[in-house]
């Protein structure tokens, strides 16, 4: 099967789910959108997809980007191939031609699929630009959101260019960091950029040949990083974790069942606590192959216990960092440190911050606290904003946040493409929900309005009116 073929198998399974089809949407007011979609990667794209199945057809979706390089895959990301098992996918809402599966084959064949373990960074890519146009999502390119607030519609979303949308709900799928901010430590911020960089940042790896590099930080995006460095010729590569030894089991493999990706938000706050606590606790390992990438390099050095206490500038720009188990001398520095939770370093949160909960204003345990997971928003369920202080602000409730920041509230589901299936819908169904209540003195008038007849005809040819008129007169 070709691409066109599944194209057309695409249109005729869609022609086939076609129910309910009547629109229902009360006609919004002329320039205002029922849902804006900040972000046009993977979970902005599903986002629109999905509340376009539900008849909510007044959707565009923002992306700063250019055409063609929405999402980290082109970006910052540089893996290989996905972490996820091939078979993930909630894109596809069921319709088996959506999937990644049916476009690979179609791409490259069955026997490649076949052989294949996991989907290549740069075909996922591909397969998320295909999804794009296939469907003819309304994305709209180079249109930064630099503040989401209460508007005359509900809500207003201002661009970087100081347009106004008008909107009645926001979804932010702006990623893993669209809760917050990259974190780099102060031990390497502190150095000068030109020595250092965050794995969030583009970095000129050609220009590392023949370089020592040491690269912070013990998660996958620490190891590709290394990798990438060595495949482009790095002299040397240390990379250092604070843990005494690396983790060995993935608890995100445990979390992708049914049960915990689709019920895991409807969990009281204590035991939701306890969950992400442990998985804390449990750390997660790069994947064994990300590994194999980087010690096939005789220049790769890994050193456990050994977070930077220092970090100094000596003669010729080399960077001396001291750990607790010795020193190394190198002449670049990469940070692979996460991010950190904090809804005002984000530019379009910034009227969404002073009122939006966090999980700090609604509960905090007894003992062994976690500033991160505290810093987190505090997500109703369908990932809405919940008010700091009830009655300060409602309008934050049409907000949306559909980032990794939800993590804590929701468990795998934004920004996590094993969690997307459970996740993605939760949001289009409260989506869908809340505008129909919104709606529901128009909605009943438009029942009582309604006067569409099933019957017209007695028998063929002869109309029922006339029917019933000859056999009850008193009806005439």
């Amino acid at each position: 099967m070709s691409l066109g073929d599944l194209e057309e198998r695409v249109r005729r399974d869609l022609e086939m789910l076609d129910f309910p089809k009547r629109a229902w949407m009360k006609p919004a007011p002329d320039g205002v959108f029922d849902v804006v979609v900040i972000g046009g990667g993977q979970s902005g794209l599903a986002a629109a997809y999905g509340l376009m199945r539900e008849r909510i057809a007044n959707v565009i979706v923002l992306d700063r980007a250019e055409d063609g390089a929405e999402g980290i895959w082109r970006d910052f990301a540089r893996m290989t191939t996905l972490r996820t098992h091939k078979q993930a996918s909630g894109l596809d809402f069921g319709i088996a031609a959506l999937t990644p599966q049916a476009w690979y084959v179609a791409r490259f064949g069955q026997q490649a699929w076949d052989e294949l373990a996991k989907i290549p960074r740069e075909h996922w890519h591909e397969y998320l630009q295909w999804y794009r146009r296939v469907l003819r999502l309304p994305v709209r390119n180079r249109a930064q959101a630099v503040d989401v607030r209460g508007g005359p519609a509900g809500l207003e979303v201002e661009l970087a260019d100081g347009e106004r949308l008008q909107a009645r709900k926001v979804v932010l799928a702006t990623g893993l960091d669209g809760s917050g901010r990259w974190y780099m430590p102060p031990v390497v911020e502190a150095l000068p950029p030109r020595l250092r960089a965050h794995t969030d940042a583009p970095i000129d790896f050609a220009a590392l040949a023949g370089r020592r590099v040491a690269v912070l930080g013990g998660g996958a995006s620490a190891f590709d990083n290394a990798a990438v460095a060595l495949e482009h010729g790095a002299a040397s590569v240390d990379l250092c974790i604070r843990l005494p030894r690396l983790p060995r089991v993935n608890p995100n493999k445990w979390m992708e069942t049914p049960g915990f990706l689709g019920h895991f938000h409807a969990l009281d706050d204590a035991t939701r606590w306890r969950f992400l606590r442990q998985v804390a606790a449990m750390n997660q390992p790069p994947p064994q192959e990300t590994i194999w990438r980087c010690t096939r390099h005789a220049g790769f050095r890994l050193h456990t216990g050994s977070p930077w206490l220092e970090a100094t500038v000596l003669d010729g720009d080399v960077v001396r960092i001291r750990t607790p188990r010795g020193s190394h001398d190198v002449d670049f520095v990469i940070s692979c440190t996460g991010i950190v939770y904090d809804l005002h370093a984000r530019p379009e949160l910034r009227s969404i911050a002073p009122h939006a909960a966090l999980w700090a204003d609604r509960y905090r345990p007894a003992a062994d606290d976690d500033e991160c997971l505290s810093r987190s928003p505090y997500l109703g369920p369908a990932f809405e904003f919940t008010e700091r202080e009830p009655g300060s602000a409602p309008w934050v409730r049409d907000v949306h946040n559909f980032t990794f920041g939800a993590t804590a509230s929701q468990g795998l589901s934004a920004a996590s493409i094993s969690g997307m299936k459970y996740g993605i819908r939760r949001l289009v169904d409260g989506i869908t929900r809340d505008l129909f209540a919104a709606d529901a003195q128009w909605q009943l008038q438009s029942l009582e309005s309604y006067r569409e007849p099933d019957i017209a005809h007695y028998q063929p040819g002869q109309p029922l009116d006339a029917w019933e008129a000859s056999n009850h007169p008193s009806v005439a």
